[in-house]
């Protein structure tokens, strides 16, 4: 497995992204929330994945665009965790839930709670 997070395996449509909010599942492990719904998407990824920092919570682009940076790394990472086990396609979106910077070993650990609870859910 390649530890890249290319243009296939992001989630950009925006008809998937109000269906996935709609009947999409969630698991979360503070400061972050995975919303995901299994659908065949038609590509080759196992997992098409969206990230969202609030504008609420983060007024300069700036911030917002350096927490998604380090989501996406942080992802790409450990991607090999989320799909190592699973049974199709799904979408899924990342949402960054808390006010304040967290830096990059909290949340990679955090990540990997939040794959293992996204497998736990995935197997029911």
């Amino acid at each position: 497995m390649k530890f890249t997070f290319g243009k296939q395996e992001k989630l950009k449509s925006r008809k998937a992204i109000e269906q996935l909010f709609i009947e999409g599942t969630s698991v979360s492990s503070y400061p972050m929330r995975l919303v995901f719904l299994k659908q065949n998407h038609g590509g080759e990824a196992p997992v098409k994945l969206g990230l969202s920092v609030p504008k609420k919570k983060f007024n300069k682009a700036v911030d917002r665009n350096r927490i998604k940076r380090v989501l996406r790394e942080v992802y790409r990472k450990n991607k090999h965790t989320f799909v190592k086990e699973l049974d199709g396609q799904y979408i899924a979106m990342l949402l960054y839930l808390d006010s304040k910077e967290w830096d990059q070993e909290a949340l990679t650990k955090k990540m990997q709670k939040l794959a293992e609870k996204f497998l736990e859910k995935t197997k029911l």
